[in-house]
Protein backbone atom coordinates (compact mmCIF):
# COMPACT_ATOMS: atom_id res chain seq x y z
CA UNK A 1 0.00 0.00 0.00
CA UNK A 2 1.31 3.67 -0.68
CA UNK A 3 0.74 6.27 1.20
CA UNK A 4 0.78 9.68 -1.05
CA UNK A 5 0.76 12.04 1.18
CA UNK A 6 0.26 15.10 -0.95
CA UNK A 7 -3.05 13.35 -2.38
CA UNK A 8 -4.11 13.49 1.63
CA UNK A 9 -3.48 16.68 1.94
CA UNK A 10 -5.39 18.05 -0.82
CA UNK A 11 -8.35 16.07 0.40
CA UNK A 12 -8.02 17.18 3.77
CA UNK A 13 -7.99 20.96 2.62
CA UNK A 14 -10.81 20.47 0.67
CA UNK A 15 -12.89 18.71 3.42
CA UNK A 16 -11.91 21.37 6.20
CA UNK A 17 -13.05 24.35 2.84
CA UNK A 18 -16.29 22.60 2.59
CA UNK A 19 -17.50 22.13 6.44
CA UNK A 20 -16.31 25.53 6.98
CA UNK A 21 -18.73 26.97 4.17
CA UNK A 22 -21.19 24.93 5.27
CA UNK A 23 -20.98 26.04 8.97
CA UNK A 24 -20.72 29.84 7.91
CA UNK A 25 -23.58 29.21 6.24
CA UNK A 26 -25.98 26.72 8.34
CA UNK A 27 -24.90 28.56 11.86
CA UNK A 28 -24.91 32.18 10.47
CA UNK A 29 -28.14 31.87 8.63
CA UNK A 30 -29.45 30.33 11.82
CA UNK A 31 -28.44 32.85 13.98
CA UNK A 32 -29.78 35.73 11.91
CA UNK A 33 -33.10 33.09 11.49
CA UNK A 34 -33.20 32.99 15.30
CA UNK A 35 -32.04 36.73 16.11
CA UNK A 36 -34.07 38.89 13.05
CA UNK A 37 -36.28 36.49 11.34
CA UNK A 38 -37.22 34.85 7.91
CA UNK A 39 -36.68 37.68 6.10
CA UNK A 40 -33.34 39.12 7.20
CA UNK A 41 -32.09 35.05 7.12
CA UNK A 42 -32.65 34.79 3.71
CA UNK A 43 -30.90 38.49 2.73
CA UNK A 44 -28.29 37.79 4.77
CA UNK A 45 -27.87 34.36 3.25
CA UNK A 46 -27.73 35.89 -0.03
CA UNK A 47 -25.01 38.36 1.46
CA UNK A 48 -23.30 35.58 2.93
CA UNK A 49 -23.53 33.91 -0.56
CA UNK A 50 -22.26 36.92 -2.30
CA UNK A 51 -19.19 37.22 0.33
CA UNK A 52 -17.54 33.75 -0.49
CA UNK A 53 -17.82 34.34 -4.37
CA UNK A 54 -14.82 36.37 -4.37
CA UNK A 55 -13.35 33.40 -2.34
CA UNK A 56 -14.45 30.68 -4.42
CA UNK A 57 -13.18 32.44 -7.53
CA UNK A 58 -9.80 32.72 -6.07
CA UNK A 59 -9.76 29.18 -5.71
CA UNK A 60 -10.88 28.58 -8.82
CA UNK A 61 -8.16 30.37 -10.39
CA UNK A 62 -5.31 28.24 -8.53
CA UNK A 63 -6.84 24.75 -9.17
CA UNK A 64 -7.31 25.84 -12.85
CA UNK A 65 -3.16 27.08 -12.74
CA UNK A 66 -2.45 23.63 -10.76
CA UNK A 67 -4.20 21.73 -13.38
CA UNK A 68 -1.97 23.70 -15.86
CA UNK A 69 1.02 23.07 -14.77
CA UNK A 70 0.41 19.67 -13.67
CA UNK A 71 -0.23 18.75 -17.12
CA UNK A 72 2.46 21.11 -18.80
CA UNK A 73 5.13 19.19 -16.86
CA UNK A 74 7.60 16.47 -18.63
CA UNK A 75 6.36 12.66 -17.20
Amino acid sequence: MKRDLRAYARQTNVRLAIAATLILLVVGGGLIWVIYGGGAASFGFFCLLAGLAPVMLILLVFWAIDRILRNARPK
